[in-house]
């Protein structure tokens, strides 16, 4: 795995490299304030749904450790911590499975010192359970691959985005490790370059053969022939397969469909909102205008121009080929094969 770590608990503090810096800067930053580590999800200084989630449990542990003596009613004040932290990042569901885990603890241990000491331990569970989906997802997708492979991706689904190891990047690190040759397409993910900034770095540090492409030439590298699959993450997957993913993805996945390569989604099961029957009932994050006007800091638009930025959309169950999960590999009807995996 890459020498670095997204995430960090230091047993005082958390540390975070800020992939906002990346890849020209490895800069990491501590926070022993739980309202900063607020602001750093929402400013993606960490990013990618299962780091959110390992995140915001961090914070919610800080959170306590600051309460403990404080004169306010401690419930009452962590209750306040736990909406905070839920306003983040409102697409992202392993924010939330990570929040009601959190809150469990806090319901169950009225004492708040045992609560404080409890919620850390919780948060290091989280982030563990994690690190080891992660690793299961791995070996179940690379199974999937052929040998050797050109694998396209979206965004960042890996080291970054993860406890550690990645999920769609942790398909294609254990397909490198079982000893088959692939070789990865990274499309740029506009308007932020998750793709161009992190997943080509991550790949670069690992040895793994990255090219970097825009994501509208996807299509045309597909019509060319040469693209064995295509794998992703997600943020948030409904009981029916429905997937929500970094914007892009559902373009992605109509052209695979039509030449005929299939769409891989690996995500662990803390992605899947078992509530949610339609991806149309998935809330979509719409963010800063100014992802889309400005690049580097540069600005690229015209003054005044209006802009649509939702930072994800939704691919419809029928368009994915499987989902990889940490327990295995689900295949269509979901609804069967995702609850399976839940009992």
């Amino acid at each position: 795995m890459s020498g670095f770590q997204a995430v960090e608990w230091t047993g005082e503090a958390l540390r975070l490299l800020d992939q906002r810096r990346l890849p020209t800067e490895e800069v990491y930053r501590v926070y022993a304030d739980p309202e900063a580590v607020a602001r750093a999800i929402e400013q993606m200084v960490v990013r990618g749904a299962p780091a959110i989630g390992v995140t915001a449990a961090y914070g919610v542990a800080l959170a306590a450790r600051r309460r403990v003596g404080a004169d306010e009613e401690f419930r009452s004040a962590m209750g306040a911590v736990l909406e905070r932290f839920a306003r983040t990042r409102p697409t992202a569901v392993n924010l939330f499975w990570a929040l009601d885990r959190m809150r469990r603890v806090i319901e169950g241990t009225p004492d708040p010192v045992r609560a404080a000491e409890a919620l850390e331990a919780e948060a290091r569970a989280i982030e563990a359970e994690d690190l080891a989906a992660c690793r299961a997802m791995g070996r179940f997708g690379a199974e999937l691959l052929p040998d050797p492979a050109t694998v396209l991706t979206h965004c960042n689904a890996g080291a970054l985005a993860t406890a550690g190891y990645g999920t769609a990047l942790g398909v294609i690190r254990a397909a490198a490790e079982a000893g088959k040759r692939v070789q990865v397409l990274a499309d740029e993910t506009r308007p932020f370059l998750q793709g161009a900034r992190l997943t080509a770095w991550e790949l670069q540090k690992d040895g793994i053969p990255v090219t970097l492409i825009t994501d509208s030439m996807a299509g045309y590298r597909m019509r060319l022939g040469g693209v064995d699959a295509v794998v992703v993450g997600a943020d948030r997957i409904t009981r029916i397969g429905d997937v929500a993913n970094k914007i892009g993805t559902y373009a992605l996945a109509v052209l695979a469909r039509e030449h005929g390569v299939p769409l891989y989604v690996a995500a662990p099961l803390s992605t899947v909102d078992f509530e949610l029957s339609s991806g149309d009932e998935i809330p979509i994050e719409e963010r800063d205008p100014t992802e889309v006007t400005h690049c580097g800091g540069a600005r690229v638009a015209p003054e005044g121009v209006g802009v649509w930025n939702p930072a994800f959309d939704v691919t419809p169950a029928h368009l994915v080929t499987a989902i990889v999960t940490e327990r295995g590999v689900a295949r269509p009807p979901y609804t069967e094969s995702l609850e399976a995996f839940r009992r």
